[in-house]
């Protein structure tokens, strides 16, 4: 699954226009690479997102199957870090 779609769907992102926005900013990094919206995530990968005053970091537990998830199990596909 693309980068931005799954920032999206697991609910990282309200839209993913946001999630584009961000990675054409260079702020989301897989692994520590600055990454294109076209770049696929895999189940282990650590997604870090550089904020202005802070960074928050993700390992992705699950791929979701569907467009988008309830927020309420966000905790299935991540976990912060």
């Amino acid at each position: 699954m693309r980068i931005d779609k799954f920032l999206n769907s697991v609910n990282i992102t309200k839209r993913r226009s946001i999630a584009q926005d961000m990675l054409a900013n260079k702020v989301v990094e897989i692994n520590g690479v600055v990454v294109k919206p076209s770049k696929n995530v895999d189940v282990g990968d650590i997604i870090t997102i550089n904020y202005l005053e802070s960074s928050k970091k993700y390992e992705v537990l699950l791929l979701p199957a569907t467009k988008s998830t309830p927020k309420s199990e966000q905790h299935k596909y991540v976990k912060e870090l």
